[in-house]
């Protein structure tokens, strides 16, 4: 049985990292196979995982509907279409990844996330966990393109605006009715807890958060020079803060 998490909020409160992170945790407890998956246009899973995309689902659409294309005979226009689409999945040890990248013209979003839920659709049976990485703000989930999953993980930086981007995305999903059978939210980006005028706005919010994760010099680091958080130690901030929220939800299954 697949078990699917989804990772939302507003840009700029480090999703890709805490997807990244929660992939490191799956991996180390041997959770294996993961299908991850990068449905934000401004792609950058794949460096936080060190993988090496050489297709986006974005790209073979843009190329896809630009070409003369040359079909094999007895082959359909969609067979092929999902002959090439395969091309996207980038494979490693464990681990396989779907980049949706960027498309182009005036549909470049809408169809690709399509595409890419039609394929999460496809080979999520064969995985035991999948893990989205949603773009900024709550395109995937108006789209819905993340129904159907077992964890939304909602991520705020330790601001206001952030932990308002939360409870829109949470009226959002009740508005939608969205299959999603659990929430949690984090704050990220911490310094010594949180502070007071964001505490009371998850007051009035009615938001209790499930983990709190501090900022990393390790994390940042990793992000400066490129390297993948995957080969964070187990000593890291964000490491130890992720593995005990993953703890905690994995054990109320």
């Amino acid at each position: 049985m697949t078990f699917s998490i989804a990772v939302a909020g507003k840009g700029g409160t480090g999703k890709t990292s805490v997807a990244s992170l929660i992939i490191r945790y799956l991996q180390n407890k041997g959770l294996l196979p993961i299908l991850a998956v990068d449905a934000d246009p401004n792609a950058n899973l794949a460096e936080s995982l060190g993988l090496e995309v050489r297709q986006t689902v974005g790209r073979i659409l843009n190329d896809f509907q630009g070409e003369k294309l040359s079909i094999p005979p007895g082959m359909t226009k969609e067979a092929y279409l999902d002959y090439q689409l395969n091309g996207a999945v980038t494979e490693s040890k464990g681990l396989d990844l779907i980049t949706m990248g960027r498309g182009e013209g005036p549909e470049c979003y809408c169809y690709p996330n399509v595409i890419v839920r039609k394929i999460i659709d496809e080979l999520a049976h064969n995985y035991a966990y999948v893990v989205m990485d949603n773009e900024a703000g709550m395109e995937h989930l108006s789209r819905r393109t993340t129904q159907n999953i077992d964890e939304l993980i909602l991520v705020s930086d330790h601001s206001v605006k952030g932990v308002r981007a939360v409870a829109h995305i949470k009226e959002l999903v009740s508005e939608l009715k969205l299959d999603v059978k659990r929430q949690s939210v984090i704050i990220n980006l911490t310094t010594n807890g949180i502070d007071p005028l964001i505490a009371k706005e998850l007051d009035r919010l009615e938001i209790v958060p499930s983990a709190t994760i501090p900022i990393d010099e390790e994390v940042r680091r990793c992000d400066l020079e490129l390297k993948p958080l995957l080969g964070l130690p187990d000593t890291s901030k964000a490491v130890v803060a992720v593995n005990c929220l993953m703890d905690g939800l994995l054990n109320r299954e």
